[in-house]
């Protein structure tokens, strides 16, 4: 399908591509097994420019737009969402400190953040509030020119294993202007986490609960200016949208291509799969879906990087056609490998247990059909 990519957009893709199929295709399914990710893997995506997409030239970034890491992490989830994923959360977290961080902040820890010795994660959710963000409890009190927080997070991506935790956090009355953000270095006192949670799908990924008791956080940590954490956090969240989005597009474009091969060497009834019209059809579905999504998830990016008024609705858009979409893909690639779909060496089952959740984080899709209808009547009311 026509794309109007540049010529060094298609290197991009490219890079990111033979890296996926060289260093993250042959040991995913391990990694899944053991639970983790080697930080050697981090450390060559960080030699590449994958840990600082759109982080400035000026403190180590790539300055890549939204579109072009759009590119990138499709092209990493054709090997593995799980790990994709994962470089993504670690970039909206860079991101955020390079547009929001004080001089000091930025000058301490984007270098390494941007070579991936230091690897970061992302703290809004916790147990009591999930969908309804601005309603997190975890508190923030003013300590000796410093901060204590108390509180736990749930479901941290690098909970455990990473070395600083980007926290929203309340430091003022109730609501979202109530909240702040607040870098917490791992090893901080009173910083501690839950057992690794054993999960459905990105298994690769160390995931569990950060706790907060009393932490002690130094006072420049802070993160941008008191009470703006909340637009921060969804600020990141436009851009952490396209991104999953991204990773179930590369991953059900696999899927897709791993039926294509299967219809064609698989024989039922003496043909081939691939002679019945009813399977040509349901590829050509797939097909379709894919194109569809891609087209709009592009749309989209390019009107963040363009910083359109409506880019944050059709971000919210994209995340929920695009993950609904590959996930139906998905799920039609493994109907079509019959029962070898559901074993492991197949490949199907595991990309559809680790894009289902995209349909959940970043804002469920529920929460996205909120936004663009609350966007709507606005637009109606004007």
């Amino acid at each position: 399908m026509y794309s109007a990519l540049t010529e060094e957009q298609l290197a991009i893709q490219d890079m990111a591509r033979t890296f996926a199929e060289n260093e993250i295709a042959p040991h995913a399914r391990r990694w899944e097994a053991e639970g983790t990710l080697p930080r050697d893997l981090l450390l060559r995506a960080g030699e590449l420019g994958l840990a600082g997409i759109y982080v400035s030239e000026e403190h180590g970034g790539s300055d890549l737009s939204r579109l072009d890491a759009t590119l990138i992490f499709e092209a990493l989830s054709h090997a593995c969402p799980s790990v994709a994923a994962f470089i993504s959360i670690h970039n909206m977290c860079a991101w955020m400190i390079d547009c929001h961080g004080s001089d000091e902040l930025r000058a301490r820890w984007l270098p390494t953040m941007c070579t991936y010795e230091t690897v970061a994660a992302y703290c809004l959710t916790e147990p009591g509030s999930g969908s309804d963000a601005a309603a997190l409890r975890t508190r923030a009190r003013a300590h000796d020119g410093g901060w204590r927080l108390q509180g736990t997070k749930a479901f941290i991506s690098g909970g455990g294993y990473a070395d600083l935790y980007l926290t929203m956090c309340r430091t003022g009355g109730a609501g979202a202007d109530g909240i702040s953000a607040l870098l917490v270095e791992a090893g901080s006192e009173g910083l501690s986490f839950g057992a690794p949670e054993k999960k459905m799908g990105w298994r690769s990924q160390p995931t569990a609960q950060v706790q907060l008791d009393d932490c002690a956080v130094p006072g420049s940590q802070l993160l941008g200016t008191e009470g703006h954490g909340f637009r921060y956090a969804m600020a990141g969240l436009d851009g952490g949208r396209l991104n999953i989005a991204a990773c179930s597009l590369g991953a059900a474009q696999s899927a897709l291509a791993r039926s294509i091969a299967h219809v064609k060497d698989r024989e039922a009834f003496g043909d081939p799969l691939a002679r019945l019209q009813s399977v040509q059809f349901k590829l050509a579905d797939m097909e379709t879906s894919q194109q569809a999504a891609r087209t709009f998830l592009r749309t989209a990016a390019r009107m963040l990087d363009e910083r359109a008024p409506d880019a944050g609705r059709f971000c919210a858009m994209a995340k929920r056609f695009v993950t609904d979409a590959c996930f139906e893909v998905a799920n039609e690639a493994l109907q079509l490998h019959g029962g070898y779909g559901y074993l492991e060496d197949y490949g199907i089952e595991k990309i559809v247990r680790d894009i289902r959740v995209h349909q959940i984080l970043e804002g469920t899709n529920e929460i996205m059909r909120l936004i663009v209808a609350r966007g709507l009547l606005s637009e109606a009311r004007a």
